[in-house]
């Protein structure tokens, strides 16, 4: 019997519409028309006019608080993620693939079934308790935006800011999402005492454009009032314009001149990287939503990756190689002069730091 695979319907809200098997999967299913109707979500595809998958929230208790890192590429040693999975459902997203780990496909599963580690507050405590533990900048939410919808209800990454603020410890947050507003009161107190920065990524101004690929984070237009709202709360923001992405994401400078205009003071990028499950689902989004260049992304892409979808050398995985990886360098540089933008991180100082109280009991002298 002949059969047919069935073509990607974009769902609505969601930035992919498969359920791709994970790297570690046995077996993989592809879903296909066999003449008896359209296929349910279940089978990995979604058929048109279903309805999107629902969130799904699981509760995790952790076991640490901290993760480490030593990529040479990267400029803090230390992080903490109070989920697993995003809501936002950025397609591009490079952490994807960590859901599988857990089982899970990383394509609508990291964006359905979030893990919330509802202990990390706790744990966080314990761990900066240590007698072996050394303070240094420490990165929230990066592998995981701290500020996704579920965060509105769960509360964990204000938790986790109260615990650092009564340890005066450094740290710094990247975000999509105005959420971040909620806790100014925090944010405000641990900037005065030059202990905190915010980053608001804006990968386009181009609302079409961001509404398909970072589904349910903040408009563009809004993140830019968040920036406002932060810097005149008297919190030093940073504008991350990452990831960039050839013929995409083609208004950098705009994007640079609009936060700079809305109180950042400094700026990063990176380009897409496209690590193991990411590199498919990327371009199930490019011909669901632009057939039309498709070809020409990906080609450029690889123009940035030696020839290939991802290229996971440190010297060059954050900003690529060749003409095409050197010509976005420029421009951003070139913006970044005329802007008078900071390109240093908005590094805090960890010489203030006191370990917290293990039990969450402040001492009365």
């Amino acid at each position: 019997m002949d059969t047919f695979p069935i073509p990607l319907q974009a769902l609505k809200g969601r930035g992919t519409a498969s359920r791709i098997a994970h790297r570690f999967a046995r077996d993989a299913r592809e879903a296909f028309d066999d003449g008896w109707g359209p296929a349910g979500a279940e089978d990995g595809e979604a058929a048109a006019g279903s309805p999107a998958p629902a969130t799904e929230v699981r509760m995790e208790d952790a076991r640490s608080a901290l993760s480490r890192n030593d990529s040479p590429d990267i400029p803090f040693e230390t992080s903490v993620n109070p989920y697993r999975g995003c809501e936002h459902g950025c397609v591009y997203c490079f952490a994807r693939p960590t859901h599988g780990y857990l089982g899970l496909s990383p394509g609508l599963d990291f964006e359905t079934r979030i893990i919330a580690k509802r202990n990390i507050a706790e744990v966080l405590r314990r761990d900066l308790a240590r007698p072996s533990y050394r303070p240094s900048h420490l990165a929230l939410g990066t592998a995981t935006d701290c500020y996704q919808p579920v965060e509105r209800e769960l509360r964990l990454t204000r938790s986790v800011i109260e615990v650092l603020h009564e340890a005066r410890h450094p740290f710094g947050l990247v975000t999509k999402s105005s959420g971040v507003e909620r806790d100014i009161d925090l944010l405000s107190a641990a900037a005065a005492e030059g202990l905190a920065a915010v980053y608001v990524t804006i990968t386009t101004l181009d609302a079409a454009v961001a509404r398909t690929l970072e589904p349910r984070a903040a408009a563009p237009h809004r993140r830019l009032r968040t920036i406002r709202t932060l810097v005149e709360a008297g919190i030093p923001v940073g504008v991350s314009v990452a990831p960039q992405i050839p013929f995409v994401t083609e208004d950098m400078e705009q994007v640079l001149a609009a936060a700079r205009d809305a109180g950042a003071t400094s700026a990063f990028y990176t380009v897409l990287r496209l690590p193991w499950e990411v590199a498919p689902l990327f371009r199930e989004w490019l011909e669901t939503h632009m057939p039309d260049r498709a070809a020409r992304v990906m080609a450029r892409v690889r123009d940035m990756r030696g020839g290939r979808d991802y290229d996971a050398d440190f010297a060059t995985r954050m900003h690529g190689s060749g003409l095409w990886a050197d010509l976005v360098a420029q421009r951003f540089r070139l913006a970044c002069r005329k802007l008078g933008f900071s390109r240093e991180r908005l590094v805090r100082d960890a010489s203030g730091f006191r370990p917290p109280s293990p039990d969450g009991q402040r001492p009365l002298f």
